[in-house]
């Protein structure tokens, strides 16, 4: 029927080892820890999200995103028997989701990219999950995350540049 949530009992088991958070009782800074997400698809990742942070927060009832990060099929899914609901904000920072739960405890999670090779990624989710760390979220992601098409090489940057140290040719000197 059209209107109706999506009954989403989550992944078999739950690979937590993408979600981390800092020790209880550390000062959050901007986040509270990190999750490193298998798809851009919230709909389908929320339910393992959900899973892994009932422990800490409760039973999930808010996941809120930047909708222009992420695809979200429905604006609620039922999880364990509740609903929860996925709020997308343009304003939001991309790099993260604020999931709020039952017992009125929320997280701030630093949003790691599904196409994250897993050595950088590990580095990401150890950062942001380090007792009483306050580094930006854009700080955490700057390690080498591809969050976008290629970068254009050194290489590339330099002979554009000139080809030496970034002095550029005359411009009435053609290029080779």
């Amino acid at each position: 029927m059209a209107g109706d949530s999506p009954r989403l009992r989550g992944p078999a088991t739950t690979d937590e080892s993408r979600v981390r958070l800092k020790p209880p009782h550390s000062v959050a800074g901007f986040v509270d820890g990190a999750w490193w997400p298998r798809s851009a698809d919230l709909t389908a990742e929320a339910p393992g999200l959900a899973a892994a942070l009932a422990d800490r927060i409760g039973p999930v009832w808010r996941v809120a995103f930047a909708s222009s990060a992420w695809t979200a099929a429905t604006t609620k899914l039922i999880h364990r028997g509740r609903v929860v609901r996925l709020e997308g904000f343009r304003s939001q920072d991309p790099h993260v989701v604020h999931v709020t739960g039952s017992l009125m405890r929320r997280v701030t999670l630093l949003v790691v990219p599904p196409r994250t090779a897993p050595a950088i990624a590990e580095r990401a989710l150890s950062t942001a999950s380090e007792r009483n760390d306050s580094t930006l979220p854009e700080t955490i992601l700057d390690g080498g995350i591809v969050t976008g098409p290629p970068a254009e090489s050194d290489v590339q940057r330099w002979e554009s540049d000139g080809g030496s140290a970034g002095h550029r040719l005359p411009a009435t000197v053609p290029r080779p």
